[in-house]
This record gives C-alpha cells, structure tokens and sequence, in this order.
C-alpha cells in the first residue's frame, strides 16, 4: 500500500519560507501524480499545487501562484514544495496526495486523490 509523510512544516515569521517535503514508500513515485493540499481551522481543505505523473504538467492556486514551486524527484520518491512570503492566511495543516497515473489539471480535483498522507503544520505568525 502506498504510504505518504510529510515534514518541514513549524514557525515562520510573514515574509519567510519554508519547504515542504512529501517522501512516497509502496510505490514508484513516477507512477503517481502528487498534490498539495491544506486546511485550515475553520476552513474546507483547499488544493493548493499539483504535479503530474510524468512531471510535466505543474499547476497552482491563484492563492499561491507566484510564491510556491512545487517539484519532484523521482530518484528520491520525494515531492517537495517550496513556500515563500509566507502569509499569516498561509497557517494550515499542508497534506500531500497520489492519485495513480494522475495528470494535474488546472482546476485540481481532491476526490481524485486515493492516498494521504497525515500532514505537517505551518504556522506563519510573528
């Protein structure tokens, strides 16, 4: 079974950054397309990046184009985000999710997503 964790989060100040790292275990990682999600309290959870399986297709919300990048390594079964100018509406539980041979549309589905993982807090507070 496909197993997800993610790490990095913790405290940052607005205007800082922090990357994200989602490790993939029980599966190839180029199999699968990946995508970032967070909640927040009181809050739906909210899609905020896709990659697809083959690497090639990268989209974002407009909530957070221009200050994240999302990327992959295969090598590694690792996807990462990188999160700059961080927002105090940035504060959220950030999961990651596969979805088997996953494309990454514009418009990002959650319930295409089959396996997450259990999520890392970011709290960006001064």
């Amino acid at each position: 079974q496909l197993q997800l964790v993610e790490s990095g989060g913790g405290l940052v100040q607005p205007g800082g950054s922090l990357r994200l790292s989602c490790v993939i275990s029980g599966g190839t990682l180029n199999d699968y397309g990946i995508g970032w999600f967070r909640r927040a309290p009181g809050k739906e959870r909210e899609a905020i990046s896709c990659v697809s399986n083959g690497g090639a297709s990268k989209n974002y919300a407009d909530s957070v184009k221009g200050r994240f990048t999302i990327s992959r390594d295969n090598a590694k079964n690792t996807v990462n985000l990188e999160m700059h100018s961080l927002l105090p509406e940035d504060t959220a539980l950030y999961y990651c999710a596969a979805e088997y041979l996953g494309g990454c549309p514009r418009r990002i589905t959650i319930a295409t997503y089959d396996d997450w993982g259990r999520g890392t807090q970011v709290t960006v507070s001064s």
